[in-house]
């Protein structure tokens, strides 16, 4: 008995001091003003492509171009000789293909042993001549392919009136902010500078002139058929477009974007819109000592990571995200510190709610009062609705009285953008004119914004606990259409974290939140696929490769930290704290500390668009396993009752 009580002791001296030592790592990298914000990386695409916006503009930096060399080959996969979509992924043409040729205008030797590796690999997989619609637009603009190459996008669609089948309010925010300029560059075809003439004719497996058929994906439906015949017209009568309509149209786009710009932070303070509105302004004669000119490439240079002899770029920056995700393992962690180092956060971000710019969201919730958080600085046309949700639960569980304003504000806004099948979309409501994702520009198929299981459950959390349980009827509704997303083997999709793991999380901390009984079917079969997917360390892991069809879901090549965290905090928010599977998984997390107290984690465990954009949050190894050690040590301490949180 005494031995017993003697390994207990042991263990839970040693899960304090993970979660104490833990936490502590994570406050030390807390800005003073109270926020954080940590790495965000994607692959090989910005880094490649941020090296030919310099050569394209004839504004060269052979130093900064040097390092993301080092980055570019130090990324490079030695197995299949290109380069991937995530770690330890599959060969992907356009990411090659792009990095390839930002290796060579860097000035790679095309002999080099890795230069001819990738060659070989893009070749045998079709050539440049395959790439996706983006790779081929950035190719046209160099002048290594013909734009019938590309498909067409005329400037004049910025004139097309909101009940026409395709207008910019019917696509995404990130769409929106990367079409309104790039409809320009389409549509008056320049060709980059590119002074030291670098061209890849050797990426080609025939001449790209001599190419019949540009339309390369597989079509998904009968509306495939239908806009390929559209483009083949288009290709045809766009030269003779009245000559005015086009000037009226290219100046609705300058207004789009100029309305936009937003500062250092840029336009929608994405890389791919960023670097479109430089290059249209260079294209339309604005003089490179303009305010707008000067304020959109400083937010481009923002978004570079210098690492000593190497550096990269980030697609954006995710403080907001960073700093209300760190805010909630703190308060988990508790303490003194902790909470102090948790309000300091909370007055970080309730500095940088919206709540005096009406956004493009409000096109279909016209009257809404704005009250919403951006993922970035600053974002203000585009709140983030899973940054909202989780910034608010934060804020409640922190000290409601004192952010009461804040809070209220937020749920009005929160209600307010519920679509009409009870799901939320990320920063549009009702984004769901499907039949766009069939256009030859959108083979990427990420043209949209519909409502998804990951960001409804966030806002079924929050609205759940603000209001009273199973009676508010925005958060039944949300209910409603998490049941009714459920996988039929127990999980839920996770759009932007990897992915039934995140999903299945994400929903069963909701269904929680909403007080749904633990025994209920949903909730019982979500536990078991949870259980299933655990690996024999104990913890979770799942690729980038589960947004394919066909291919295992939940599963990877090994345990991340990250995935870990969500699994055990899933189980946990359904009563399975005394399961031996979150021991086990606990334990997985305390025996892959650092030195420091945090963790490795060189997989990517989130995403931008499935199958096409990945994303290595570098935030979630350190404060997600925080959050989840810390909640087993509380809910260990006492009965192990139900977690009363909204996340």
């Amino acid at each position: 008995m005494n031995l017993r009580s003697n390994e207990s002791s042991a263990a839970a001296d040693r899960l304090e001091d993970a979660v104490r030592g833990s936490a502590a790592a994570l406050m030390s990298s807390q800005k003073e003003d109270g926020h954080w914000v940590f790495k965000l990386e994607a692959d090989a695409t910005i880094p490649a492509e941020f090296v030919l916006y310099l050569h394209y503009l004839d504004e060269r930096d052979p130093p900064l171009e040097q390092r993301i060399g080092v980055y570019l080959r130090d990324i490079q996969d030695k197995t299949h000789g290109g380069w991937s979509l995530f770690h330890g992924g599959e060969f992907n043409i356009s990411a090659s293909v792009k990095a390839y040729f930002a290796l060579k205008a860097i000035g790679d030797d095309i002999d080099a042993p890795h230069m001819k590796q990738a060659r070989e690999a893009i070749l045998a997989h079709g050539g440049a001549a395959t790439s996706n619609v983006f790779t081929r637009t950035l190719l046209a603009l160099f002048g290594q392919i013909p734009w019938k190459g590309v498909p067409v996008m005329p400037v004049e669609v910025m004139l097309l009136p909101r009940w026409f089948p395709f207008h910019l309010d019917r696509v995404s925010y990130w769409s929106r902010t990367v079409i309104a300029p790039l409809v320009v560059l389409m549509s008056l075809r320049p060709q980059a500078r590119n002074p030291l003439k670098i061209n890849i004719p050797e990426l080609f497996t025939i001449p790209p002139e001599q190419v019949t058929n540009w339309y390369l994906d597989k079509p998904r439906s009968y509306w495939a058929y239908v806009f390929r015949g559209l483009d083949r017209v288009l290709h045809r009568v766009q030269p003779y477009f009245p000559q005015g309509l086009r000037r009226l149209a290219i100046e609705r786009a300058v207004a789009f974007v100029d309305e936009r710009l937003n500062g250092e932070d840029g336009l929608g303070a994405i890389f791919p819109a960023m670097v479109n509105s430089v290059l249209m302004y260079d294209l339309l004669g604005v003089p490179k000592d303009d305010p707008r000119v000067v304020i959109a490439k400083k937010s481009i240079r923002n978004l570079v990571v210098e690492e000593g002899d190497r550096a990269w770029v980030q697609p954006c920056l995710s403080p907001v995200w960073d700093t209300a995700l760190a805010t909630h393992a703190l308060l988990e962690a508790g303490g003194p510190e902790a909470e102090d180092s948790a309000r300091r956060a909370a007055d970080w971000l309730v500095d940088r709610q919206i709540t005096d710019v009406v956004g493009d969201w409000a096109v279909r919730r016209p009257g809404l009062a704005p009250g919403g958080w951006a993922f970035q600085y600053a974002n203000p046309h585009y709140p983030d609705v899973d940054d909202t949700a989780v910034v608010m639960a934060a804020l409640d569980r922190l000290d409601p009285e004192r952010y009461a304003e804040s809070i209220q504000k937020g749920a009005v806004w929160l209600r307010g953008m519920q679509s009409e099948d009870g799901g939320w979309g990320a920063f549009d409501a009702e984004n769901t004119a499907h039949y766009l994702n069939h256009i030859p520009f959108s083979d990427h198929g990420a043209l949209l914004d519909p409502p998804t299981a990951d960001v409804s459950a966030r806002c079924v959390s929050v609205l759940s606990v603000l209001g009273e349980r199973q009676t508010d009827p925005v958060a039944k509704e949300g209910v409603a259409y998490l049941l009714k997303e459920q996988e039929p083997n127990g999980s839920w999709f996770g759009r932007w974290g990897t992915n039934y793991v995140y999903g299945t999380w994400s929903a069963l901390a909701a269904l929680n939140a909403a007080g749904l009984d633990h025994d209920h079917p949903a909730i019982r079969k979500a536990v078991a696929w949870l259980l299933s997917k655990q690996r024999d360390d104990g913890g979770w892991g799942e690729d980038g490769r589960s947004y394919w069809d066909g291919e295992p879901q939940g599963e990877g090549s090994v345990s991340t930290p990250s995935q870990t965290a969500w699994a055990l905090l899933g189980l946990m928010a359904v009563g399975e704290t005394r399961h031996p599977a979150v021991a086990r998984g606990v334990e997985y997390l305390i025996r892959t500390r650092t030195d420091e107290g945090l963790w490795d984690e060189e997989h990517y465990t989130a995403v931008g668009f499935p199958r096409v954009f990945y994303l290595r949050y570098h935030g979630y190894r350190q404060f997600f396993p925080v959050w989840a050690l810390a909640r087993y040590r509380n809910l260990t301490a006492g009965n192990a009752g139900p977690v009363l949180h909204a996340l």
